[in-house]
């Protein structure tokens, strides 16, 4: 990256720390069960919601014990069930038509991160009924308030329930880009393990990796503060205890509720601190090939730890100690070269590839370019690399046959 690019990207990134404390970020109720819904929105004055789920997590019968719940409580429930993995603008335009249409008050997010980014651009699109999804991309473009939003996490991953970012797919152009404000925030979330005990175990495992990777980036960036520190710290601990748990004994309802709460401390951690280019990478394969976004941080994320290089040996040593791989008598740069290695250890011991096939070589120019665009000047990573030095990453995790 050349001097003035690297001098702009820092600037702009330490005025951002700045400004941090004063920005008007909430976290979200949180509610253990799914039989707190019915009273809190007869509370909140609402008669008509709608459920934005997927046809696989309805399919499935995960959202028949709430359907079935609200009815009995007599209130008017839509449901919008097209979301795909990586959520589309169409999908959000046609659960808005929906939306208006049953003259809905509230929406319920429930599945994984796909459900609730639809759900948050939803909210988005119902707050700015004039404006497209295109306009209201990029940071603080969605500042009206969205309708009341009730975040139901089926898998411990995105964090999405506590996040202020959604990020949809324009097909029609092949990429992806984020919505980011503090109204999308969900206003309450529900952690309840129950609802989690029938992800599959390929499911438990990149979303659990997906976790990790916010809780890894939001900690060795710099524009963290203590309390993203101490939960990012926290979140990783509690990953490196639990998930392989859950990933072999899906019903085991203190590993899911452990995963549950580790995901939702990394969500604060990295709505506040957060990501870096594991991330923006992440996000140009998903848009590019549809690749899931667990699957790409989890073979990502030691790549790119191995390119940042000495400047976050000291920040992986807290981290290796916090998962339990390290003493903190151990030297820097071991506990780093351990703490990388555990990861790809979780990954191996879970089934997740080391390289990632399908990737064209024709297509990375292209990819590094919007994950350049994505993550400079916004994200305050440790190293800066520039379009040409990410291209590099790709090559690394490509399983070219």
């Amino acid at each position: 990256m050349n001097i003035f690019k690297r001098i702009y990207c820092r600037i702009f990134q330490g005025a951002f720390r700045l400004v941090l404390p004063f920005l008007p970020y909430r976290e979200p109720k949180v509610l253990s069960s799914l039989n707190e819904i019915p009273d809190l929105l007869k509370n909140l004055g609402v008669k008509s919601a709608m459920l934005v789920t997927d046809s696989g997590i309805r399919g499935f019968g995960i959202t028949k014990p709430l359907e079935d719940l609200l009815k009995k409580e007599g209130l008017n429930l839509t449901v919008y069930d097209k979301t795909r993995p990586n959520p589309t603008v169409q999908n959000v335009e046609e659960a808005r038509q929906q939306y208006l249409t049953e003259k809905c008050e509230a929406i319920i997010a429930f599945g994984g991160g796909s459900a609730m980014d639809c759900a948050k651009a939803l909210g988005a699109r119902i707050a700015y009924l004039k404006k497209s999804l295109n306009q209201l991309k990029g940071l603080l473009k969605v500042l009206r308030k969205i309708p009341t939003l009730i975040a139901i996490p089926t898998t411990a991953g995105t964090g999405s329930e506590t996040t202020l970012a959604a990020v949809i797919t324009d097909s029609e152009k092949q990429h992806k880009y984020t919505l980011m404000d503090f109204t999308l925030i969900p206003h309450y979330a529900v952690l309840d393990p129950t609802v989690t005990f029938t992800l599959p175990p390929h499911l438990t495992s990149t979303t659990g990796m997906d976790a990790l990777t916010h809780a890894v980036e939001a900690f060795i960036g710099k524009s963290t503060t203590r309390e993203t520190r101490a939960k990012a710290l926290e979140a990783t601990k509690l990953i490196f205890e639990n998930i392989e748990t859950a990933y072999k004994d899906g019903k085991n309802k203190e590993a899911r509720a452990n995963m549950l709460k580790a995901a939702y401390l990394a969500g604060i951690a990295f709505s506040k601190s957060y990501v870096g280019y594991i991330h923006a990478v992440a996000h140009s394969l998903g848009g590019q090939y549809n690749v899931p976004h667990g699957l790409a941080n989890a073979v990502i994320m030691p790549y790119v730890l191995e390119m940042y290089g000495k400047k976050i040996y000291g920040k992986l040593h807290k981290l290796a100690v916090a998962a339990g791989v390290s003493t903190k008598n151990t030297p820097y740069k071991e506990s780093a070269e351990k703490f990388i290695g555990a990861i790809k250890e979780l990954n191996k011991n879970m089934n997740i590839p080391d390289k990632l096939d399908g990737i064209k070589k024709e297509d990375i120019s292209l990819m590094a370019a919007h994950a350049d665009k994505e993550a400079n000047p916004l994200y305050p990573v440790p190293v800066l690399m520039n379009k040409n030095e990410l291209e590099k990453i790709y090559y690394k995790v490509a399983d070219f046959k």
